[in-house]
């Protein structure tokens, strides 16, 4: 049990100096290009959390490949009919929905971007 804590503060650590990465002006529109910043809220914990995720953009729709999605639960929080979510988008802030997708094992995560 002590080593899954020790790893998930790792987890928390590495990504909270990502988040930190694409908020610097130098480096941050770099790591913008493959990286966005998501913030949700918790399905059961009703909690706030933002995480680091790669994504690709498709027009007003941006795909997340989830990977290891087995060990990961961040994803939950939209599957069904899915979620509101907010991302940090070339540096600035959009909202949109969320819809997870799982196929043989793979999951994604499509966000319809609302209006800007």
């Amino acid at each position: 049990m002590a080593l899954k804590n020790i790893a998930a503060q790792l987890v928390s650590s590495i990504n909270s100096g990502v988040v930190a990465l694409t908020k610097a002006p130098v480096i941050g529109p770099f790591l913008g290009r493959g990286f966005v910043v998501i913030t949700y809220t918790g399905r059961r914990s009703g909690k706030t959390f933002s995480t680091p995720v790669n994504y690709v953009r498709r027009g007003d729709e941006i795909v997340i490949g989830v990977a290891l999605p087995d060990r990961k639960s961040w994803w939950r929080n939209f599957l069904g009919e899915g979620g509101p979510i907010s991302l940090r988008l070339n540096g600035v802030d959009r909202s949109g929905h969320a819809v997870t997708h799982r196929d043989n094992g793979q999951v994604t995560v499509r966000v319809k971007l609302d209006a800007a």
